[in-house]
């Protein structure tokens, strides 16, 4: 066995049944088989795995064994494994595939999900993947990366259902039965006019629910949505999730209808950004995986760290400003960091939720002055707590009551500049469209540091000294 799966075999049992079906056995099984070389039980144990399950094996395996599964499983990794891929490993992985194999699995797939792995692709492999395709095919996904990037043109799948606006149930029905190319998912029939432009959406549901003379026209959903095939496929997947939409056409600059979008597919534009949100706010690229290499996540990860250099260095020439009061008083050496951090982890939190209410909309130019003026009372509140905490831990402690009264107060003014800072540095940095959750972090920090040191060393200065 390799090292791998000698640790998989190894690990404790937890006594649980996990649903995800992608267990330690199953992969020590798949790293098995590589070892053996036996196509016969590799197969046999990927034959229940959903394609999303085979992706993260692939993902998690070492290069090495990624290699060998890639030339034993052969023609078994179909379309829908390679769409499940991380981006980082997907143009691997093809480049490890024998032409046939690839031409086989990009035949299977829908055209939003080949337009999804042509954009990670060297040209070369490019070429060979549209030259897999059949020629109408070929030009629906050419067709499609002539939008631009990110956009719901980019997004959207050519295969759907349509039918005039004045058909019935049964024309429709009949239509749907005699067509031998029917999308493999897909939830509305799309009602368009003669110019061809979408005027309604009828669920599969109803139409089977309904008399077969029922007008389609009756029954068009309420919640339609069209959606230009320029606009911006963030806006697309807010609208879904705000509206709750199941599919909506997508359209030309004339209106014409061109493509759809399904939820599944919003969903995922959602999951992205959730996920780019969370690694910029700890200063992470977004194309940050743990299949990086070391330097590929050195690299990714040195900008932002100076930065946060930069920002420390800073703070630390406000403590040197004070060098001859902490001389003269150890005791603020020990209580200083306190300060500080209570304030960093303040603002953090108030920069986490600000972030996140942007992202989400809920935090717009309406709003900002109540927002803001709630989290700085929260800010309040919370130091005045703390520093009465605080004063008490200091006067036990350290005997002066003078240091108490210092204590409380910077951290109550801590707190207040915290959460002040956590909110209004990324409403700021997003009204100068620079991405809040990206540069927020550093600037907080030097805020909560700067204050934080200063109020309590200026204070002790004042007061005690």
């Amino acid at each position: 066995m390799t090292d791998d799966a000698d640790q998989i075999a190894a690990a404790p049992e937890t006594g649980e049944e996990d649903a995800y079906t992608l267990d330690r056995r199953r992969v020590a099984a798949v790293l098995g088989a590589l070892d053996a070389q036996d196509r016969a039980q590799l197969l046999d144990t990927l034959e229940p795995l959903h394609p999303a399950d085979v992706a993260d094996l692939i993902e998690q395996i070492n290069p090495a064994d990624r290699r060998r599964f890639v030339e034993l499983a052969g023609d078994w990794i179909g379309g829908e494994v390679l769409s499940e891929l991380e981006e980082g490993l997907r143009a691997e992985v093809i480049g490890l595939l024998h032409p046939e194999v690839l031409t086989e699995a990009v035949r299977a797939l829908e055209s939003d999900d080949v337009v999804d792995l042509l954009e990670d692709l060297e040209t070369e492999q490019r070429h060979a993947v549209l030259g897999a395709l059949s020629a109408p095919d070929r030009l629906a996904v050419q067709s499609s990366l002539t939008y631009p990037e990110y956009s719901a043109g980019r997004l959207m799948q050519r295969e759907l259902v349509m039918a005039p606006e004045h058909w019935s149930v049964g024309q429709v029905i009949d239509h749907m039965r005699a067509r031998e190319d029917l999308p493999s998912q897909f939830y509305h029939v799309v009602l368009v006019d003669p110019a061809m432009r979408p005027v309604g959406n009828v669920t599969l549901g109803r139409i089977m629910s309904s008399a077969r003379g029922t007008a389609l026209s009756d029954l068009v959903e309420e919640a339609f949505r069209v959606f230009p095939a320029t606009e911006s496929e963030t806006d697309v997947a807010y609208a879904f999730n705000q509206y709750h939409l199941i599919s909506a056409p997508v359209v030309d600059e004339g209106g014409r209808l061109v493509g759809v979008i399904t939820i599944d597919d919003a969903m995922g534009v959602l999951d992205e950004e959730h996920e780019e949100d969370i690694l910029r706010l700890g200063g992470v690229t977004e194309e940050s995986r743990l299949t990086d290499t070391v330097l590929q996540a050195a690299r990714g990860r040195a900008t932002w760290l100076f930065v946060n250099l930069l920002t420390a260095i800073f703070a630390s020439v406000v403590i040197d400003a004070f060098a001859d009061t902490i001389d003269q008083m150890v005791a603020l050496a020990v209580l200083m960091p306190i300060v500080a951090s209570m304030g960093g982890n303040a603002g953090t939190q108030t920069m986490t939720v600000a972030v996140r209410a942007i992202a989400t909309r809920d935090l717009t130019a309406q709003n900002a002055l109540r927002v803001t003026a709630r989290e700085v009372a929260v800010g309040g509140l919370n130091g005045a707590l703390f520093g009465l905490v605080m004063a008490g831990v200091a006067a036990v402690w350290f005997g002066v009551p003078l240091l108490a009264a210092v204590i409380a107060a910077a951290m109550l003014l801590t707190q207040v500049a915290a959460a002040l800072g956590g909110i209004a540095i990324p409403i700021l940095l997003d009204r100068l469209r620079i991405d809040p959750a990206l540069a927020s972090g550093p600037f907080v920090t030097t805020v909560t540091d700067v204050v934080g040191f200063f109020t309590f060393l200026g204070l002790a200065s004042m007061v005690i000294l």
